[in-house]
């Protein structure tokens, strides 16, 4: 019905522009109805022309829907032809595994135990350092983990017996000193092909020292070296040609040398005292300087002494016989001023035998007060940075106490020479005065009884 009023009110609509085009067209009004006849019938026929188009395309429409209800129902039925196949083919899976495990018996507890021992012996074998010089063994161990974690493969004994073979060989080549050559990255980023030697499983050492091995199985050349006693036997094993050489074990693999280069030499510890531990070495190296000088200038008079109290003449190479001239240019004076004349050529050699003596004395006192004042100023900066970045890195705060208390190190290693070089310079000197002492006491003695 709705459809028929559509089609009635364009044919209105078509009658009516019709009717005013003839209007315009018409000359009378005879020639005004023929074209309205005409208007009428083209309108009928264009109006069954849409209808039956319209029927048409209906029927298409329909038969569009009829196909894709076939097969909406053809997809329904494959469903449920493949849903039904996969129930079938899981139940026969099952079956299959029941009858795999039933036929392997105890042949499923050892491939277990053999997928395990790939699997351990794949990872040691990666951190091993015979890895660098049979890098092709990781492939078959992966290949054959791949194989035993597959439900369609099973290990043939030719794998169980390469397995067992790379277990033996580990164990031997982790006795052996190996000499071989591969890539190596050196410490500028190059990589060249060096020969190494490698000391069992637990060093890789060349002519630059020791190697480190990484975790992709590459060798590089340690950015730092250990001390020169460590490189010094890298290098005697590296020039062995048979025989036994000293070589120090890293049996960590790498953890105790890695210490050993991350400990500072002495050079850097002295560096982190700063200007204040450069002060104090300078002070001790010139109280050193010092007390070398005064302990022969004192070693040399205290032998021209000895010599001198063998002699019976006065000689003035000395200060006993300085002092035994001026007893004898006075003899004929009285006791009196005999003691005065002796007393002041004792005085007048004293400077001579004490001279650097209180330097070396000072020198021992300030050091250590230098060594504290380092401290305490390394000290603060420690807390200072503290403030600023929290104490959440306990490394970071050890780093600068460490560094704050070398200067106290340097302190105490300027003070105790310092100290003993004072007790035997001075040791000297007090020897000489107390052998000038004892024979002016003697010589006043004698000149008194025979005055007397």
């Amino acid at each position: 019905m709705k459809r028929l009023s559509i089609i009635i009110a364009a044919g209105l609509l078509s009658l009516g522009f019709s009717v005013a085009n003839a209007q315009d067209d018409a000359a009378s009004m005879s020639e005004l109805l023929d074209l309205i006849q005409q208007g009428q019938a083209r309108d009928s026929q264009e109006a069954r022309q849409r209808e039956a188009q319209f029927n048409q395309d209906r029927n298409q429409q329909q038969n569009l829907l009829n196909r894709a209800r076939a097969e909406r129902t053809r997809q329904e039925n494959e469903s449920a032809r493949l849903e039904q196949l996969f129930q079938d083919n899981q139940a026969r899976i099952v079956a299959a595994r029941a009858a795999l495990d039933e036929r392997l018996g105890a042949l499923k507890e050892l491939f277990g135990v053999l997928q395990t021992v790939a699997g351990d012996t794949q990872g040691r074998f990666n951190a091993s350092l015979t890895n660098i010089q049979y890098p092709d063994r990781g492939d078959f161990l992966v290949e054959l983990g791949s194989k035993m974690a597959s439900a369609t493969e099973l290990a043939q004994i030719e794998d169980i017996e390469r397995l067992w073979f790379e277990l033996q060989r580990e164990i031997k080549e982790s006795g052996n000193v190996v000499r071989f050559n591969t890539l190596v990255t050196t410490a500028d980023g190059e990589q060249v092909e060096l020969e190494i030697t490698r000391v069992g499983a637990f060093n890789v050492i060349g002519d630059a020292g020791y190697y480190e091995f990484k975790e992709d199985g590459s060798v590089q050349e340690l950015q730092r070296q250990p001390d020169g006693r460590f490189t010094s036997s890298a290098d005697d094993l590296v020039d062995a040609e048979s025989g036994y050489v000293e070589f120090g074990v890293d049996v960590t693999r790498g953890g105790i040398l890695g210490l050993l280069v991350e400990t500072p030499t002495l050079r850097e510890k002295v560096d982190q005292g700063g200007i204040v531990g450069y002060s104090i070495i300078s002070l001790g190296m010139i109280g050193l300087l010092i007390a070398i000088w005064r302990f022969m200038g004192l070693t040399t008079d205290s032998r021209k002494v000895s010599s001198q109290l063998k002699r019976d003449s006065a000689s003035t190479d000395n200060p006993l016989g300085r002092v035994l001239a001026a007893y004898e240019s006075n003899a004929g004076a009285d006791t009196e001023t005999i003691e005065l004349k002796l007393s002041e050529a004792a005085l007048r050699e004293m400077p001579g035998l004490t001279k650097g003596l209180l330097f070396i004395k000072v020198i021992s006192v300030v050091a250590p007060l230098m060594g504290l004042l380092g401290t305490v100023t390394g000290m603060i900066k420690t807390f200072q940075v503290i403030t600023l970045y929290g104490a959440g890195d306990p490394k970071m705060m050890a780093g600068g106490i460490s560094q704050a208390l070398v200067t106290t190190v340097l302190g105490l290693v300027v003070a105790i020479p310092m100290v003993l070089l004072h007790t035997v310079v001075s040791g000297q000197s007090r020897k000489i005065v107390n052998i000038i002492q004892s024979q002016s006491a003697g010589l006043i003695a004698k000149h008194s009884e025979r005055s007397g």
